[in-house]
């Protein structure tokens, strides 16, 4: 019998945890809370309580994953964002080498001295003023493009 008062008794009291809360201010002006405001008073509901936390919901049409998948999944993201990061500082390393590359060739081409090079044949020539100052114009737009 005293096990099933102590049932009825811990229903109860599970069931009113779970109730809608009120509050109002009574003809005094004091802020009065409750699970059922008196009649004729303005009472405002309270934010009941919470749930249990729901997981993410997946997109429509795919089961939950368990936890172990969100683990791969999550491991696989993070992989993918690694390799990404890797891959944009390779470029950006690649870019400043260029970069300092396009600037060494136009201080070199503007220094006025005479700038040589070799033929197919495995002959040197010397570059005329001509040819000079339009390597050096390719030069200054190889290093806006690689400096910018």
């Amino acid at each position: 019998m005293n096990k099933n008062l102590l049932l009825i008794v811990l229903l109860a009291a599970a069931t009113g945890a779970s109730a809608q809360q009120y509050r109002w201010t009574d003809k005094d002006g004091r802020v009065q809370y409750g699970d059922a405001p008196p009649a004729g008073a303005n009472a405002t509901a309270l934010r009941g309580p919470s749930g249990p936390a729901s997981a993410p919901a997946a997109p429509k049409g795919e089961a939950p994953l368990s936890p172990e998948e969100q683990f791969r999944k999550r491991q696989k993201e993070a992989g993918e964002a690694r390799e990404k990061q890797a891959k944009a500082e390779q470029e950006a390393q690649e870019k400043k080498e260029n970069c300092t590359r396009a600037q060494a060739s136009l201080r070199q081409l503007e220094s006025g001295q005479r700038i040589g090079a070799i033929d197919a044949k495995g002959e040197r020539y010397y570059l005329d003023e001509a040819q000079v100052a339009q390597e050096a114009a390719k030069a200054r737009q190889a290093a806006g493009h690689w400096c910018s």
